[in-house]
């Protein structure tokens, strides 16, 4: 095998999907990661495999752009590549819509600004389904003006409704009491309260209100790309979620992924990305729907997934692929992975402590499968790691296990479909 060329990886953020990154480069290359946010967040706490540096401001423009203006001048003389990877939804925005600026100095395997903002966008991006014959859940758009307008929003759908923000970004500065990543409404009472605490706490984009596919959370799908710098897919993984955090600022965060082949999926997934000539890593998350055998789309999100460490886990190192297609160069001419045909492969990843999966996935045929993979120790997180592993660390999983714990306990009985 020859010996990779050098290159420095620079990563944007301090959550588990930096650090998850961060692990997948380390075992390959022993090196500590570099990355770059705005605040410290646990995932990254008492870490030798990220090498994090912290600039207040650092989620947004201006400060972002002025800072990676004077990082560029510190990389300037790199004769490596340097890759920059935003973790984030707001940090993959930032890196496009500034991409032919930063383009001399990092490489920055992103789509251009304008795809991307189609893309972020939930109106647009089922716009986009539509042109492409993809399926996604009967979908209503309410704006700011109508809400405002109208003493009733019209609402056609039967409850429970789905209801989520169209921007994730903006929504990431929206504080009220009741405040969740997404919410399923049961009522009228609720639909409203809910349009009018988010409008009257500075919400200005648009909600998107969708009819609820049944069933629960073994029902999603969740699937992970790559694709290279000719826009030709190179690796596809999908996975099956059987547990959702119910916490209110985390619902729709995966907790238990099975790995799962479908060729479907892939196949039209593929088609997708190649024909809109997509670039670097997207996550798709999706949804079985029984009443018509389809599954559903309901984002696609230009990055990793916060989950997506079970890539990794499954055999396919999710960082390696950029790494291939940048530093490598011999991605063109290597065939598309389809994850996870071979069974006797399969690891489950947990985003939680054992012995909440045990207690709150639903009993099904795929449970019992996940319980066999623990059983035969076939099973992993993103942050327990045994290469990198001291006694605040140790003390650091250990409280975060405690609250995911307590916030089933409180959480979940409200939450589950």
């Amino acid at each position: 095998m020859s010996e990779t060329p050098k290159f420095t990886p620079i990563l944007l953020g301090s959550d588990f999907n930096v650090y998850g990154m961060a692990r997948s480069l380390y075992a390959l290359y022993h090196q500590p990661v570099k990355a770059f946010a705005s605040i410290q967040l646990a995932p990254t706490r008492f870490t030798k495999v990220v090498d994090l540096e912290l600039f207040p401001g650092f989620d947004e423009d201006p400060v972002w752009i002025n800072t990676m203006r004077q990082l560029k001048e510190r990389y300037r003389d790199h004769e490596e590549p340097v890759i920059l990877i935003g973790c984030g939804d707001g940090y993959a925005e930032l890196i496009a819509k500034h991409k032919d600026e930063l383009s001399d100095v990092f490489i920055c395997p992103y789509i251009d600004y304008d795809l991307l903002k189609h893309l972020n966008n939930k109106e647009r991006f089922y716009e986009i389904c539509d042109k492409y014959n993809l399926p996604y859940p009967a979908t209503k758009t309410i704006s700011k003006a109508e809400h405002d307008n109208q003493t009733v929003v019209e609402q056609p759908f039967d409850y429970p409704v789905a209801l989520k923000p169209a921007n994730s970004v903006e929504w990431l500065d929206v504080h009220f009491e009741g405040r969740k990543k997404a919410f399923r409404i049961q009522s009228r009472e609720e639909f409203d309260r809910v349009l009018d605490a988010a409008y009257a706490n500075g919400y200005k984009s648009d909600f998107i209100l969708q009819d609820f596919i049944p069933g629960d959370d073994s029902n999603m799908r969740v699937l992970n790309a790559y694709v290279d710098q000719h826009h030709h897919v190179k690796m596809m993984c999908l996975g099956h979620p059987l547990l959702e955090d119910p916490a209110p600022s985390a619902i729709g965060n995966y907790v238990a992924i099975l790995p799962e082949y479908n060729e479907a999926i892939y196949q039209q997934i593929k088609s997708f990305l190649e024909e809109i000539e997509f670039t670097g890593y997207a996550n798709f998350d999706m949804k079985y729907d029984v009443r018509d055998n389809t599954f559903k789309l309901f984002e696609i999100n230009l990055r990793q997934g916060r989950s997506s460490f079970f890539v990794t886990l499954n055999g396919y190192n999710l960082a390696d692929w950029v790494v291939k297609d940048y530093v490598k160069q011999d991605l063109a001419d290597q065939p598309t992975v389809y994850g996870n045909q071979d069974e006797s492969q399969h690891a489950l990843w947990l985003g939680v402590p054992v012995k909440v999966f045990k207690k709150y996935a639903r009993e099904n045929d795929d449970k019992a499968r996940a319980l066999k993979l623990i059983a035969a120790g076939r099973y992993g997180t993103t942050y327990q790691y045994s290469d990198d592993m001291n006694l605040k660390r140790w003390a650091l999983i250990k409280w975060m296990n405690h609250n995911y714990t307590k916030n089933f306990d409180r959480y979940f009985a409200e939450n589950k479909g």
